[in-house]
């Protein structure tokens, strides 16, 4: 059951029929016959019972993810709110009062209840919104949190990007709130100059695992800006995770005792200032700088898949930030390797149409390779960028576009995820592929030459665009059945 409405009069029915459009499944359950069946009568699906009776209630609605209260009778409010809670301690509870409400009663029911609203004075709209997903997703991530028992890892995805690192230390901060002992962690390395110094100014407390680290310590897992374990992380692909939070689309079903994936917002930074809001925790100076770069870095400075949402929670947060800080942040010294990337792309760049591929060769930072591809797009006729390096086992891709219908993230996907993984947004995407799946039996010198044209051909035919080069017929056997091959020089 997705909501439940108990009692019928303290709201009416033009409230009732917009819930019911917005719910996939909704009951009113009320006291008397007449009452059910003129409900009933319009289409809403409503029950007779006794509705101080917890037994009852839970009898008749089964499971529940949130509860309006609202019956006709205000004197009995109290004792509703008290059923509601106790059938269902884990659900979004919101109940609604009339202007002459005892204060008494007012200060026993805030005790049971999520939120109170004041009827007639607020309308329908803001009415339903009260008691919407928002309300209902953060009493589920409260909940999820109380019920662990012990330490809670919070893995953001490997290298972490200024969205995952906050919205890690986010999730951490709101699980010490509500009394649960957690980590925020990460596995390879920080290597982007601005993350580095995101987390070094900030003073951000993480903890970098290895494979070495054993996972026993842990009692409870939480991914964030990442999805599935042992896809963008190092965790084994067996792990039992708790809660997911992540705004990138799933590519299958994820599997969490809670999880919260919307596609629709910029930044996982989003998502975790919103369940701050809701649960009334202060993010404090340096956990709200940090969830406003973080929002601000994947939506392009509020440029790229940008949301009412992002804005709303950037509006939030740029009170409390410390813009100074966030100043130095944004400006940090570029490193040597990162020069050395950018050169080496421009020096071996091919462009096909107006889609730009170079291979940087061998990389100690990867890093550097998003940046050089952000730096490539600025080149005259080029919409699409895609760099790439690699080390003795790993193939390292970041791709840019702009001013194009590409989906980057879905491009990337189709042309590597068979041999390796990939994903991102529809402008900026990034894959990792084992280096044996492209020159397993190639020399040290053919190595280089073989990666580059391997994935500069599979890139190139997931995007439609034809080479001017045979390497998809060579190396058919890497090529997807029923996407075609180059043709013949």
């Amino acid at each position: 059951m997705d909501r439940l409405v108990l009692g019928y009069g303290a709201v009416g029915r033009a409230f009732l029929d917009r819930l019911a459009d917005r719910s996939e499944s909704l009951l009113v359950l009320v006291e008397t016959d007449e009452r059910a069946e003129s409900l009933r009568e319009s289409g809403i699906d409503a029950r007779r019972v006794d509705i101080t009776a917890v037994g009852d209630v839970r009898t008749v609605a089964g499971e529940v993810d949130s509860v309006v209260v609202a019956p006709p009778d205000t004197d009995r409010i109290r004792q509703v709110v008290g059923t509601a809670r106790l059938a269902y301690p884990a659900a979004f509870v919101m109940a609604c009062l009339d202007e002459h409400a005892r204060e008494t009663d007012r200060e026993a029911i805030a005790a049971e209840a999520d939120r109170i609203v004041e009827l007639p004075a607020e309308t329908a709209r803001p009415l339903i919104e009260r008691v919407g997903d928002e309300g209902i997703r953060t009493r589920k991530l409260s909940h999820t949190l109380r019920g662990i028992d012990g330490t809670l890892a919070v893995l953001a995805h490997n290298n972490p990007d200024p969205d995952a690192i906050a919205a890690a230390v986010g999730l951490r901060r709101i699980a010490t709130a509500v009394g649960v002992d957690a980590e925020a962690c990460y596995y390879g390395e920080i290597n982007h100059q601005e993350n580095r110094a995101l987390v070094n100014l900030f003073g951000y407390d993480l903890r970098n695992l290895s494979a070495d680290n054993d996972l026993s310590e842990f009692d409870a897992f939480a991914l964030v800006d990442h999805s599935r374990p042992g896809v963008n992380d190092d965790l084994p692909e067996e792990t039992p995770i708790d809660i997911v939070i992540d705004h990138h689309p799933p590519r299958g079903p994820i599997e969490a005792e809670f999880v919260d994936l919307r596609s629709d917002v910029g930044a996982t930074c989003t998502l975790l200032e919103r369940y701050l809001s809701g649960l009334a925790i202060e993010p404090g100076e340096a956990l709200a700088s940090g969830l406003l770069y973080g929002i601000r870095t994947d939506t392009q400075a509020f440029s790229r898949e940008v949301s009412v949402a992002d804005f709303e929670a950037a509006a939030r947060l740029v009170e409390a930030a410390d813009g100074e800080t966030l100043r130095r942040v944004e400006s940090p010294t570029v490193t040597a390797d990162t020069i050395e990337t950018v050169g080496r792309a421009i020096s071996n760049r091919s462009v096909e149409s107006d889609v730009l591929t170079s291979c940087v060769g061998e990389i100690s930072d990867r890093d550097t390779l998003s940046q050089a591809a952000d730096r490539l797009l600025d080149m005259e006729g080029v919409t699409t960028t895609l760099v790439f390096g690699y080390t003795d086992g790993t193939v390292f891709v970041s791709a840019r576009t702009r001013g194009t219908d590409i989906d980057l993230g879905e491009v990337l996907r189709d042309a590597f995820a068979q041999i390796g993984s990939a994903g991102g947004h529809a402008d900026m995407a990034g894959a990792q592929i084992p280096v044996g799946m492209l020159a397993e039996e190639s020399t040290e010198d053919e190595r280089g030459e073989i990666i580059d044209e391997v994935v500069s051909e599979r890139f190139l035919e997931a995007l439609g665009v034809t080479p001017d080069r045979a390497t998809a017929f060579v190396y058919s056997d890497l090529v997807d059945p029923g996407r075609g091959s180059a043709p013949r020089e």
